[in-house]
């Protein structure tokens, strides 16, 4: 059962458009829908084809939301991909984020090409699981040791396994509209719709199937008064606190000062653990991650898309304390492709330029990703559009909205209708964008695709 009730909610939906604002049309959408169809056939085509033997024809559910249909793609090399009808995109979608170098990175193709050369997997150890956990401890404020796996959802499994195993507690309390996987205990409350919001007094399942998440507490993301009656009448129930330090998944919102340094407070206080996921943040938004931009330790951290540079690598780092548990076996971390040594190649490669002259690398992330938000917000603005970005280096949100969100729930507001219709003007003026308005930069973008992007939205705009 959860503790935000019916009473706590007060939802209000104004849409950031405004009776004023020029109409969605200025996009002059459909037309645009239709050029896009026109070039992509052979996606189509691929796509009606393989729904007939591929469940929804994708495999992961959230690419069907793609718009007009899915595109499916021959290549990727730097900062654009290239479809099978031979359309050139520059993409900010960049795999929903594991792609921190771009495409094929040369320093990450001649490592795993070296890796492959010499195996593919052992089912046993080998000099790069030492090589990398070594940099990653180096690397990560929190890290006394660290394990590997798969993807995020796994590792995440992990961290809550350990946390409770270490407190003897099993309730967890995670915030609204953070994910952290599509595993069933900890898929609760992420994107919930106002009529959910009104009418629920507990955390929300997402999946049909799915069983109920009864061990998930909820609250709203920057409320610490929440968070306070939360652990004064569950505190001794509670394991552990888990967020996206930068709710990456719901908006790219921050923390207000001085959030996370009181859940850190109040974690230690009453003896639950801090987890950071930092799927998306990890190796993103600083070569430390949100600990080392925060300057907030948690107990645990998770780790995946970035770290292993588009192939598919996850970690946890933690406390020894912790984290010895799974030493020692008393938690059980298993898998027959953990620490496979591709993805670790892959990782040990692209940690070397992250880390190149103390993380040089991020300095042009964010200049770049400051220069793309100022002049979208510029373009849309005095085209009479409400519109705000949130976000942190490499990673932001753009939204048709009147306010910068301060949680989940002020997210409602914005017009995804809108959104939607800007992306088909820039796919079809050759800018590749997810649909739910997340932004990713890479280090193959340059000045000249940032420039190339800002045109393309002003020929939208037109």
């Amino acid at each position: 059962m959860g503790i935000i009730t019916k009473t706590d909610v007060s939802i209000e939906i104004s849409r950031a458009a405004g009776d004023g604002a020029p109409s969605a049309a200025a996009f002059h959408a459909a037309e645009r829908e239709k050029s896009v169809r026109a070039k992509t056939a052979g996606s189509l085509a691929r796509f009606e084809r393989s729904r007939r033997s591929l469940a929804g024809g994708v495999a992961s559910s959230i690419r069907r939301a793609a718009r007009p249909y899915p595109l499916y793609f021959e290549s990727g090399h730097g900062s654009r991909v290239t479809d099978v009808d031979r359309n050139s995109y520059v993409d900010y979608g960049l795999a929903w984020g594991p792609l921190i170098l771009g495409h094929t990175p040369a320093e990450v193709v001649e490592a795993v090409d070296r890796q492959i050369r010499r195996g593919f997997t052992f089912g046993a150890q080998h000099d790069l699981e030492y090589a990398v956990s070594e940099r990653m401890t180096s690397l990560i404020p929190c890290a006394d040791s660290v394990c590997f796996a798969n993807s995020g959802t796994e590792i995440v499994q992990v961290a809550l396994r350990l946390a409770r195993a270490a407190t003897g507690r099993s309730f967890v309390l995670k915030f609204e509209g953070h994910y952290h996987g599509w595993s069933d205990g900890i898929l609760a409350s992420y994107h919930p719709t106002a009529d959910q919001l009104v009418s629920s007094d507990g955390p929300l399942a997402v999946s049909s199937g799915q069983l109920p998440p009864q061990e998930t507490l909820v609250a709203q993301w920057n409320d610490f008064d929440a968070v306070e009656r939360i652990f004064l009448e569950r505190g001794a129930e509670i394991a552990a606190v888990i967020c996206e330090p930068l709710l990456c998944n719901s908006g790219c919102i921050p923390p207000e000062p001085g959030f996370l340094e009181r859940l850190r407070a109040i974690t230690r206080e009453r003896g639950a653990l801090l987890i950071f996921d930092e799927v998306i943040t990890g190796f993103r938004v600083h070569l430390k991650g949100a600990q080392g931009l925060y300057g907030v330790e948690p107990d645990l951290a998770t780790y995946a898309k970035a770290i292993g540079a588009g192939t598919a690598l996850s970690a946890l780092a933690g406390k020894a304390k912790y984290m010895d548990l799974i030493a020692s076996g008393q938690v059980v971390h298993a898998g027959s492709l953990n620490g496979n040594p591709i993805s670790l190649a892959a990782a040990q490669a692209a940690l070397d330029v992250l880390a190149r002259d103390n993380g040089a690398v991020y300095t042009g992330l964010t200049r770049r990703s400051e220069r793309l938000r100022s002049g979208l917000e510029k373009l849309l603005r005095s085209a009479g559009y409400e519109v705000v970005t949130e976000g942190v280096g490499a990673v932001f949100q753009l939204s048709f909205m009147a306010r910068p969100a301060r949680n989940y729930r002020d997210t409602l507001a914005a017009d995804t209708s809108r959104y939607s219709d800007f992306a088909i003007g820039m796919l079809d003026e050759g800018i590749l964008l997810l649909h739910d308005g997340r932004w990713y930069i890479s280090t193959a973008h340059t000045d000249a695709d940032i420039e190339f992007t800002l045109s393309a939205a002003e020929r939208v705009l037109a």
